[in-house]
């Protein structure tokens, strides 16, 4: 079990895009996410006419290291760190170790 999922909305801690916050769109090898809207770079694209892409200017979103985001927990609007706890019907959940809140409830 990760400590960051697919879905999950997360801060930036470092880098050119610290503060800003997006969701994980993906989760990709070596510990690295993509994350909607947050380290975006322009690409040039040719035009390919058959396959209907138009050549220009386009925005990619590139890969974070999950070490450089963090869990933004919901009460404090902040960056927190995540925990595992097994339940008493012995399921494995995520947790807020500043809040000790279930990640998700």
């Amino acid at each position: 079990m990760k400590k960051i999922k697919k879905g999950d909305v997360v801060i930036v801690r470092v880098g050119k895009d610290k503060g800003k916050e997006g969701a994980v769109t993906e989760i990709l090898k070596n510990n690295k996410i993509l994350v909607e809207g947050i380290n975006q770079v322009k690409k040039h694209q040719k035009g390919n006419p058959n396959a209907g892409i138009q050549g220009g200017i386009i925005y990619k979103d590139m890969p974070l290291d999950m070490s450089n985001v963090g869990l933004l927990n919901p009460d404090t609007k902040k960056a927190d760190r995540v925990g595992f706890r097994i339940l008493e019907n012995g399921t494995k959940v995520r947790y807020f170790k500043s809040t000790n809140q279930i990640v998700g409830m």
